[in-house]
């Protein structure tokens, strides 16, 4: 829980941080973040997590 709780607030920084910068534009970042809430609801949400936890694990320990 607590690694994707940093995760998504990690990725909120570089959302906020890409539409200051002009490099995405509004719609883009609705887009990429409706399609999160959208892949969280399928089968894969359980891999991807895994998958990130495994990363996090990982960084701890470098």
């Amino acid at each position: 829980m607590i690694v994707s709780v940093s995760a998504a607030l990690l990725l909120a920084v570089v959302v906020i941080v890409l539409l200051r910068q002009r490099a995405v534009g509004i719609g883009s970042a609705f887009a990429c973040t409706a399609f999160g809430f959208f892949l969280a609801s399928t089968g894969i949400a359980p891999a991807i997590e895994a998958f990130l936890a495994g990363l996090a694990r990982r960084a701890m320990l470098v």
